[in-house]
Formats: structure tokens, sequence, C-alpha cells
């Protein structure tokens, strides 16, 4: 483990907890996982960064690790907004006007997400495998085929026995999607051990499940983010600094969808094909992300 001092933030309907390391005085840098991952990920990448001066904080996102609701009544919303959201609120919390993020997959989304509509608290953008703000109007349209294959686990989860599965072999699935999705990341049982953890969180299962679903329609959102999803389904521009990183072997989405997203981005733009990485490429190639960051915090 390579993480900061473990700290927890009470961040609108939750407690985040969260890893810190390097000067308190340095200018923010927030890392964000994806799913089925933690902040473990960044171990690579928040070291090179707290050396350099920055201060760096890297969030357990809802449903993960020790991070958790203030209320049980609140919803248990995987939904783009709630990510997007969890990332403001966080910001707020610690008194953060500006800073650069990074993330990718779930993590990526929430980073897209504040870039694209609170621009002014975002210094820079690394977001690892494109434009990651769901289209949820078009999500009805079937995507080719072997695209669909690769998204099996998503209509598994559109399942009562998808439900179920995922509860009683989170470890198990959890561990497959990394192999399939990394298929060049020969990563060792002590590395998937560290993480999976994560995967205990009380609110897991019930996050996943809705995150999955709703993306398709196929369950409501919160009221309460409501207008964050109206917001989001305009497809705004990301209009701050941002480089695109993603992954030549990434086994679930594919390093050409990026290629399309470049329309997206209104401000300073470079997109990145990382050789050998897969979908989890902070653990993969850390190095690739701490220089794309060094770059947009100029």
């Amino acid at each position: 483990m390579s993480g900061g001092q473990l700290k927890r933030v009470a961040a609108a309907t939750l407690e985040i907890a969260y890893e810190e390391s390097g000067p308190a005085e340095g200018a923010p840098v927030v890392l964000l996982h994806g799913f089925p991952d933690d902040v473990r990920c960044w171990d690579g990448v928040a070291p090179a960064l707290a050396e350099a001066g920055h201060r760096v904080l890297v969030p357990y996102l809802r449903g993960y690790g020790p991070t958790r609701f203030l209320d049980p009544a609140t919803p248990r919303s995987g939904e783009q907004a709630a990510l997007g959201h969890d990332l403001l609120a966080f910001l707020d919390a610690l008194g953060l006007q500006r800073a650069a993020l990074a993330g990718y997959d779930w993590g990526g989304r929430a980073a897209c997400i504040v870039a694209a509509l609170w621009p002014e608290r975002v210094r820079g953008l690394v977001s690892i495998g494109g434009y990651n703000i769901q289209d949820i109007a078009r999500s009805g349209r079937p995507a080719e085929a072997r695209q669909e294959l690769r998204f099996w686990y998503q209509w598994y989860f559109n399942t009562e026995r998808g439900r179920a599965g995922l509860a009683a072999n989170r470890r198990e699935l959890c561990r497959l999607l990394w192999e399939l999705w990394s298929p060049n990341w020969r990563f060792d049982e002590a590395t998937f051990a560290r993480t999976a953890p994560s995967f205990d969180n009380p609110d897991f299962v019930d996050i996943v499940i809705h995150s999955y679903r709703h993306r398709y329609g196929a369950a409501p959102g919160d009221p309460a983010l409501a207008a964050i999803e109206a917001r989001l389904a305009a497809q705004p521009p990301i209009a701050v600094p941002t480089i695109v990183l993603h992954g030549a072997a990434d086994g679930v989405d594919p390093a050409e969808g990026s290629a399309r997203h470049a329309r997206h981005f209104t401000g300073p733009y470079a997109r990145r094909v990382v050789p050998v990485a897969g979908h989890f490429l902070p653990s993969e190639t850390p190095g690739a992300v701490v220089e794309a960051l060094r770059e947009v915090v100029r």
C-alpha cells in the first residue's frame, strides 16, 4: 500500500472516506476509482503527485470501502448524477474551490460531470476512457454484437439472478472482470486482496445494481438528483483542459470508442492510446496518468 492518511468528511448525503497525501497547501488533485475497484488503483500515481507538491485526495466512491450514507433512508442510487453530486459535495466539504481531476469508469464519469456542469471548480481533467457521461436517452439503441457481448455483466445485473449472484459471489465476479477487462495485466492475489474488502460495503450491491439498471431506464432515479440528470441529458460539453487516456487492450470499452468523443471537448484537448494497458489503466501504467496530470495542471 502506498496510500495516504485515511480521513473522513461529511459531504451532503455521505460520510466520504478518503486518503490524503502531500502538503496541505499544495494544489489539490482528486483521483477517482471505478467499478469494481477502490483507492488502491492510485497507489502508483498518488506518491509521485504528492512528491511534486500536490495535495492528493483519493476518495472511496459511494458503496465502496469505509464510505457510508449518513441517513438510512437515502436512496442507494448508483446513477451518474449521484456520482457527480458526490464529487461536488466532496470539494465543497473540503473547501476546495478548484482541483485537478482524474478518473476512470465510474470515477471518470464523476469527473466528467463536474467538469461539464461546474467547470469553474476544475483546473484540469484526465479522463480515462473518454467522455464518460452516459447518453441515457439513447441507451436503448443496440450496439454491435461484440460490444453487446462485452456488456454481458450489465444484462446479468438487470435480472434478479444477477443481483443474487453479485451478492453471493462478489469477489469471484469482480476478479473475473479484472481479468477480462485488462487481459495483459498480470496482477497477483495480494493485489486483488488489497481491494476486495471494499466490495463488502453494505451498500455495494444495491448501488451497483441500481447503476446498471438506471442507465438503461430500468430503474427510477433519485428525485433529489433529477435536475442534474436533466442537465446531463443534453450531453454537455467539457471546456476545461483535458487529456483523454485509453488503454489499447481495454476489454470492455475498446479504445476506438473514445476516438469518436472529441466533439464533446471544447477546450484544450488531447487523446492518447496507451499501449498494452487495459481498462484498469491507473494500476497498469500509472506513469501515463502522472504525466497527463502534470500537463493539465501546468
